[in-house]
């Protein structure tokens, strides 16, 4: 890290594996996510501070950019057609938006009723969420950092081992202040975390990093 990195930083934190984080983004701040080890999928959910009914929009931001995926340049988009926050620098380079966040219940469906107890990403986000006043009815379609999922033509996709190596990172600058809400994604029965959670960084900077 430079010194100027060091100076912009105004928070830092490990966050262990299976486990989920929030903070308030203020307008202008960056939010680095760094996967640490390799290899780790991160869920995400984007809310505006001060009206949480306003929140990011899988559909609107697909269809602004034109594109299936999120990378360099993504302009992430409320479902009021605002522009939340804007991916200003990535080191992995895709990152998906349409395969949702695993469940309980969609464990059981696709890998077997004995993994409908295994921890998930939506039990990580009621969980964070509560700490908001928010409910799992506020829990939409989410980003998913350093998950890869390829889309046929046909529209069908699956999900394939992550694409990240140790230390690659994403960089989200906010456009107005956001809660900002992570899963740390659990998943141990598809290869989107290589079958081994991890754990990753977050880091706050007042100015975009370079």
């Amino acid at each position: 890290m430079s010194p100027t990195d060091q100076d912009d930083l105004v928070y830092a934190f490990d966050i262990p594996a299976e486990q989920p984080w929030s903070r308030i983004l203020k307008k202008g701040q960056t939010l680095r996510i760094i996967d640490s080890e390799g290899e780790q999928a991160v869920d995400a959910l984007i809310y505006v501070a001060g009206d949480t009914a306003e929140r990011y929009s899988a559909q609107d931001t697909l269809r602004v950019q034109g594109s299936a995926y999120l990378e360099l340049g993504t302009r992430l988009i409320s479902n009021c057609g605002r522009v939340m926050a804007q991916i200003t620098a990535d080191t992995c380079g895709r990152h998906d938006t349409s395969a949702g966040c695993c469940s309980c219940e969609s464990n059981a469906v696709r890998f077997g009723e004995a993994t409908r107890y295994l921890h998930a990403c939506r039990e990580n986000f009621i969980l964070e969420l509560s700490r908001h006043g928010l409910t799992k009815r506020d829990i939409v379609s989410n980003l998913n950092f350093f998950m890869n999922v390829p889309i046929e033509p046909s529209g069908n996709f699956t999900v394939l081992d992550g694409p990240s190596s140790p230390g690659n990172y994403v960089d989200v600058t906010a456009e107005m202040d956001v809660l900002f809400v992570i899963s740390n994604c659990p998943q141990v029965n598809n290869p989107c975390n290589g079958f081994d959670p991890t754990p990753i960084r977050v880091e706050i900077r007042q100015t975009p990093a370079a």
